[in-house]
């Protein structure tokens, strides 16, 4: 509802499909990661609110993009893999590096926030010289341009209430699920709520290549992993420092790994093919195990 009634929103006054792609539709599609994340850390489950990023990151990857890949191979963009896949793979270390210190801090946030600018800044200068710039969510959600502004606000607002009670919902079904389990909030966090909250990524990705663009859908997720980590993690910072004491640093590792694993597969033959979707998919699947066991 939430990227429906804003897209229609958009249209209605006029804004441009590049600017709708960049901003409204980007940043709705991980809404319901920042209301998990936000939610959790101001209830003090700081290791669902970390757990839910970096396990959202390697699902995105190692499961939403291979099993895109499965269905139809793409050749790889080369702003894609000149800058995105770059600032990706900064972004996992940095967290790496921050997390090394025991704890995410106001000032991280803010720095955090600073590097998303800068990244949203380069994506908006190069779209500006490639208007023909489309995002697999306006291919799963076709835009209503002739739509009531009424209806459009009204479908906006409903979108963000219910991602707010879906948000606080989930996190105390989490927190439920490990302590009636025993299972740490932080392996929770990293499989039942990363996957349950990357839903939006995984619909627009699998859509898009279905209808055979792919390699949208591989802009999209190397997208929401900047996202994920400069804007959900740093805002969530700024607005109370974090402490994630149970997310251990083979799971970190595992992000970092996933990150280059995805850079170095895209670069040979500058193409994914089905076989290196497959690998990822292994890899995501050993990963899970990894966790359970």
């Amino acid at each position: 509802m939430l990227v429906r009634g804003a897209i229609a929103l958009a249209f209605r006054l006029g804004v441009s499909v590049l600017a709708i792609g960049l901003t409204v539709v980007s940043f709705g599609t991980s809404a319901p990661e920042l209301m998990v994340a936000l939610n959790a850390a101001v209830r003090g489950a700081n290791d669902v609110a970390v757990g839910s990023v970096v396990g959202s990151n390697v699902a995105n990857i190692g499961l939403i993009l291979a099993l895109a890949t499965l269905i139809r191979p793409a050749a790889i963009n080369r702003k894609i893999l000149r800058i995105d896949l770059p600032i990706m793979v900064s972004s996992a270390g940095a967290l790496l590096w921050i997390l090394g210190t025991g704890s995410i801090q106001r000032w991280h946030g803010i720095i955090l926030l600073i590097a998303l600018g800068a990244f949203v800044y380069l994506t908006f200068s190069h779209a500006q010289r490639r208007p023909d710039v489309y995002h697999p969510e306006l291919i799963a959600t076709p835009p209503e341009k002739n739509g009531d502004k009424g209806r459009a606000v009204l479908l906006t607002v409903a979108g963000c209430v219910a991602l707010a009670v879906g948000g606080h919902l989930l996190v105390d079904a989490a927190v439920a699920i490990a302590t009636q389990t025993g299972v740490s909030q932080a392996v929770i966090g990293l499989t039942v709520v990363a996957v349950g909250t990357s839903l939006p990524e995984l619909a627009a990705s699998i859509v898009a290549a279905a209808r055979g663009h792919a390699d949208i859908a591989i802009g999209n997720i190397v997208g929401s992993n900047i996202f994920n980590t400069l804007g959900i993690l740093g805002t969530t910072a700024v607005v109370t420092p974090l402490v994630p004491g149970g997310i251990s640093w083979s799971v970190l590792w595992f992000m970092l790994a996933f990150s280059m694993g995805l850079y170095l597969l895209m670069f040979i033959g500058k193409r994914l093919t089905r076989l290196k979707g497959a690998v990822l998919l292994m890899a995501y699947l050993y990963y899970l195990g990894s966790l359970v066991y």
